[in-house]
């Protein structure tokens, strides 16, 4: 008999009464019941969180900030009722620990009494953190305190977000308020660098001046110096002006008085001054008859000296004896005829030497001839201009002697003031020096304001200046920086439709499991007539194979159409195609658990059923499991399976749906392989056979 016959009268059996076609349809009814209500159960309890009792104990006090009043506190608790998240109950502190100890509440938040005082810190001297205290008791349920730190830690974000706001809004009104001062300061250092400029044309001005004073005053000093040395040779020929005046005042005086006896008789003076001129004009007169007779006079007594001589030698001095008497006589004769010759020559000597001078003292006579013929003419007023002239002489020599002293106080004058010049050119060098620093100085000063109030002005020009509309887009921004931009591929819509590549697998796999408790994993009929091994594992295997079927039509139709579920499929066809796959491998595996184990084959298939609902990560990735759960991974069904209904429900790259179909496939085929084996084995009898020592 064929396999597909032997398969239907295997399920002909359940039409022979009631109860097996009961078993029959609960059969066919147990992996939807299995796989359905545990979808629906978690189908989206994130929607339903506003269910769960919550304690929201407000005891903010709130807080003024420059005159504003912030009620952070009161803010959050409307925004945490209005989003519904838990239900939440507005309870005490000492309400809020009993219900969280009793069961009452999952958790509580509480915003203490300082919470707004402490977010309004931001914006003083001493910021501190604020505190959202939330308290979960896991005796109530582990994943409500789960769900809440996910929950709370965007409430805290929230929080932290609206405190942020206004910190950065006062910022962004500082930025604004240190624009306009800095932009003030920039105009004062235009107007400063203006003022530098001039001041530093001022000292330069001022320096050239002083430069222009200093030569000037340089050429002041040359000039004091000369005067000064000039004032000291005045000084020195004053002085002795002034001596002279007074040895010509002493002279005039002493021969005032000596002539002032011989004045009292201007005719005997008259007289005199006549003798004299009688007396020049007749010396005047033999000058000439004087000059005329020196020669012969110089040779006539020259000879008379040469015969005194003679005669004296002849007489005296040539031996004759006895000597004359009269030599003596002679010569005294003959040494004044010798002086007499010696002093005619001398005389004529003159005259030839001076013969120039007797022309002078000619005019000399002729000139006093004429004086003193005027003295007699004017002997009779002579003793009053004597007095005149003493007068005037006393006065010269007083005026002397007072030019004298006023020019050495000028000459002392002069020096001082050559002192004070010099001393007064260092001093404007000085000056001059520092004029020119000062130039300088107000030069770099005059840069280094341009430059600060270009650097003043940029940084104007760089210091943001928002508006309203522009300070409360940034302030959302900068309050909240970072956006999540979470972009989900091929996004499961709720929590069931995640959790569906994990159930459905798991469902089919206790259907199949069960299948195996009513059908048997191999004909007996067909081993006791000795058939064909592959056609007993066949036999054995299609009726559950078909069951499997129908267990997925029935499953997914719930799935997809039932109210409260609505399970939608990317590519349902392929689902459909790949679910039966997964139960005939199932089938296949089951089948040979049981055909080769017997009894004990039903608790290996729950063991394999555990393994593999631990390994195939269903729920967490299995990256996050155990290193053992790891290894044994890519060798259970079930890891494909998961992965490729993930792909197939919620979409995405179909390689790993060939691959799975692929390693299913191969499951199966091995599965029934094994099963054929153990036929064979089964077609012999043995005592343990017939006596087993477990019987389920």
């Amino acid at each position: 008999m064929h396999s597909p016959k032997l398969a239907a009268l295997e399920l002909k059996r359940f039409g022979r009464g009631k109860l097996p076609r009961a078993a029959l349809v609960a059969l066919l009814l147990l992996p939807l019941l299995y796989g359905a209500l545990y979808l629906w159960s978690f189908w989206d309890p994130y929607s339903r969180l506003d269910r769960v009792p919550v304690a929201l104990v407000n005891s903010d006090k709130g807080a003024t900030v420059d005159g504003n009043r912030i009620d952070a506190g009161g803010e959050i608790t409307k925004k945490l009722h209005a989003s519904k998240t838990f239900e939440w109950h507005d309870v005490s502190a000492d309400e809020a620990a009993k219900g969280l100890e009793n069961g009452t509440y999952y958790l509580s938040l509480t915003m203490p009494a300082d919470f707004s005082a402490k977010i309004a810190s931001s914006s003083g001297e001493d910021p501190t953190a604020s505190a959202l205290q939330v308290r979960t008791n896991d005796a109530n349920n582990y994943i409500v305190g789960s769900i809440s730190r996910t929950v709370f830690s965007e409430v805290r974000s929230a929080a932290s977000t609206n405190a942020s706001r206004g910190f950065l809004d006062k910022i962004f009104v500082n930025f604004s308020d240190l624009h306009d001062k800095t932009a003030e300061a920039a105009e004062g250092a235009d107007k400063l660098k203006d003022g530098a400029s001039k001041a530093q044309k001022g000292a330069k001005d001022i320096a050239d001046g002083l430069d222009t004073v200093e030569e000037k005053n340089g050429e002041i000093t040359g000039g004091l110096k000369k005067l000064n040395s000039a004032a000291g040779k005045l000084e020195t020929g004053t002085k002795d002006i002034a001596d002279g005046t007074q040895t010509l005042a002493d002279k005039v005086n002493g021969a005032a008085s000596q002539a002032k006896p011989f004045l009292k008789d201007p005719k005997q003076v008259a007289d005199t001054a006549l003798l004299v001129a009688d007396t020049a004009k007749v010396v005047n007169n033999h000058l000439d008859t004087f000059a005329k007779k020196a020669p012969a006079a110089a040779a006539v007594t020259q000879r008379v000296s040469t015969g005194t001589a003679d005669v004296y030698g002849k007489t005296c001095t040539a031996g004759t004896q006895p000597v004359p008497a009269t030599c003596p006589q002679l010569k005294k004769l003959k040494d004044d005829a010798a002086e007499a010759a010696l002093l005619a020559g001398d005389v004529n000597t003159l005259v030839k030497d001076t013969n120039g001078d007797l022309g002078k003292l000619k005019r000399e006579l002729t000139v006093l001839e004429k004086q003193a013929r005027d003295l007699a003419a004017a002997a009779p007023g002579l003793s009053s201009k004597l007095d005149a002239a003493v007068t005037q002489v006393n006065a010269l020599n007083t005026g002397a002697h007072k030019v004298a002293t006023g020019m050495a106080q000028l000459h002392t004058g002069l020096g001082k003031a050559t002192d004070g010049s010099e001393a007064l050119g260092e001093g404007v060098g000085k000056i001059g020096d520092g004029a020119h620093s000062l130039d300088g100085g107000l030069y770099k000063l005059a840069d280094g304001n341009g430059t600060l109030a270009d650097g003043l002005h940029t940084g104007a020009d760089k210091i943001p200046d928002y508006d309203q509309q522009q300070r409360d887009a940034r302030t959302e921004v900068m309050a909240d920086p970072v956006k999540l931009a979470n972009q989900a591929l091929h996004k499961a819509p709720n929590y069931g439709t995640g959790f569906a590549p994990y159930f459905i697998p798991l469902s089919l796999w206790v259907g199949a499991m069960v299948a195996y408790m009513l059908i048997a994993p191999m004909n007996r009929r067909a081993l006791a007539a000795g058939a064909s091994p592959w056609r007993i594992a066949l036999a054995g295997w299609l009726p559950v194979a078909g069951l499997g079927v129908l267990q997925v039509a029935a499953l997914m139709s719930v799935l997809h159409w039932a109210p409260g579920l609505g399970l939608q499929m990317e590519r349902p066809a392929l689902t459909i195609g790949f679910l039966m796959l997964v139960t005939g491998c199932f089938a296949a595996i089951v089948q040979w658990l049981n055909a080769k184990f017997g009894a004990a084959g039903r608790i290996l298939v729950l063991a394999v059923l555990m393994l593999q609902l631990t390994s195939a990560g269903g729920t967490y990735p299995v990256q996050t499991s155990p290193d053992f759960f790891n290894d044994i991974h890519p060798y259970l069904p079930m890891s494909y399976i998961v992965e490729s209904l993930r792909r197939l429900i919620t979409g995405g790259d179909l390689a790993p749906v060939w691959q799975g179909s692929a390693v299913l496939a191969a499951f199966t085929a091995g599965a029934l392989a094994l099963t054929a084996l153990a036929a064979r084995g089964k077609q012999v009898w043995t005592m343990d056979r017939l006596h087993p020592e477990l019987s389920l």
